[in-house]
Parts: structure tokens; sequence; C-alpha cells
């Protein structure tokens, strides 16, 4: 566990939260660099996962960093002006409800909110695998369900929810989720072969130049992409699973 540690507030330091259906990860950003200055906290996510019961583990990660300024928090959700449009990884009672609101009343600092995959592509494509590139850049974080980030040209195009298109009759992140491969207890080669047919359908739909692969799975590339050929070049995440930190804290 991360040692408490106070932390000032300055312009080129952030704050992000990573908000996911089985944990809520914490730690302050250097925005210079898109490095985290301290030891991130990660305490995991309550259930049910309750708007309350999410609210309290916010300001316990704000608190133990005794953080005094703005925050960013990425949620596993369709985010459309602060409000939660969905809630596929979480308690349904989020849908409707103002996140912005909510944990900004929660933690007494100025909360703004972002979709989690949009958030990791954002970090991606200003420090990672998808900077400087132009064309159609989609990260995929692979965890829980399937996130994804769609870039044209830098730009953001937020709230696309790709994991939730159907693949052999199911929705693709019940088949191809890295939670699929855990729950299912199937091997790394047998997964890759499920995230190869969506990729498939992926570039059939939108003809990507650069695909980003995220989430957990970033961290373990050689188990899984060397069965993975769909024609377009595909790159783990640089920032692997810290990237919702940083795109959370460039929001916040």
């Amino acid at each position: 566990m991360a040692t408490r540690t106070a932390t000032n507030y300055t312009p080129a330091i952030s704050f992000g939260i990573d908000i996911g259906g089985s944990g809520m990860k914490a730690a302050p950003v250097d925005l210079a660099s898109g490095t985290l200055t301290h030891e991130r906290l990660k305490i995991a996510t309550p259930q049910p996962s309750t708007p309350d019961a999410m609210a309290a583990v916010v300001r316990q990660l704000v608190d133990h960093f005794d953080w005094h300024g703005n925050v960013g928090v990425t949620f596993p959700s369709v985010v459309h002006h602060g409000v939660a449009r969905s809630a596929a990884n979480i308690d349904k009672s989020w849908i409707g409800t103002d996140i912005d609101a909510v944990f900004t009343e929660a933690s007494g600092r100025p909360v703004r909110v972002i979709n989690d995959a949009d958030a990791a592509g954002l970090a991606e494509i200003r420090y990672g695998a998808g900077r400087d590139r132009d064309g159609v850049v989609i990260l995929f974080t692979f965890g829980t369900g399937i996130g994804s980030g769609f870039f044209l040209d830098g730009d953001l195009v937020p709230n696309t929810e790709l994991g939730h298109l159907e693949l052999d009759g199911h929705l693709a992140e019940k088949r191809a989720a890295a939670s699929a491969r855990e729950r299912e207890q199937i091997s790394w080669k047998e997964w890759a072969g499920r995230v190869d047919a969506y990729l498939e359908h992926i570039v059939f739909l939108f003809s990507p130049d650069l695909i980003i692969v995220g989430g957990g799975v970033s961290r373990k590339p050689e188990k899984w992409l060397p069965y993975i050929d769909v024609g377009v070049e595909i790159v783990p995440a640089t920032l692997t699973n810290d990237a919702g930190i940083v795109g959370a804290a460039l929001i916040a």
C-alpha cells in the first residue's frame, strides 16, 4: 500500500482517479511527462457499486493523497455532460445520475468525469503509443469489459463503447474481455482467437490506421498478441494500466 504523502497542487501536477468494475485507483500525475509522481493507491470497487458506496471510496482516495485541487475521474459508462447514460459493469442505479455532482460533493473538490477508455486513449495520444499519429486510431482496454477510445487525427470521438458490438450472437465484451478468459479458464491462445475475431470486425467497420491495446493484459503482450493478425498495426499501450489515471488527470 502507498504511503500517505501530502501533495502540493501546482499547474504541472494534476490528480486522476481511474474507476473500473473491479478496482478504483488514483495518483497525482506530472502533466509534463505523463508519469505518476507517487505510487498509486488501489481500492476494490464496492459491491454493490452504488453511487453512495463509490463516492465514499473517491473521498478516501483524495484524502489519502491530501489532494486539494481539481480531480479528474474516469468512469465505466457513457458520460454525457457529466451524467451516466449506461452502466454495463456497475450498479444500474448510476444511470441518469450526475457523476460530477456526486463525486464533487463527496470529495469537496471540483470533479470532472470522462469515460474510462476515452481517458486511457487521451493519455496514449498525448504521451504514448498514439503520439503524433494521424488518421483513425482506436484504443481498446481489455478488462472487466472492453472499452474503446476512438480518435481521428488526434481528436477524440467520445463514448464509442465498441465493446458492446455484437459478435457471434453475443456482446463482444462478454466473450473477448480479459474477464472472460479468467472466468472461463481458457488459454491465452484460445482467448486471443476471440480477440482476433473481434478486431477483424472492427477493421471491417472502421479501417483504423493503428490499434492500441490496453488494460491489464497490455502488460503481457507476448502471451497473446502473436496470435493476432488483422492486417492493421497493433501495439500495446505504452502507459499500460496507468493510462486511465493519466487521462483522468489530463481532463481535471
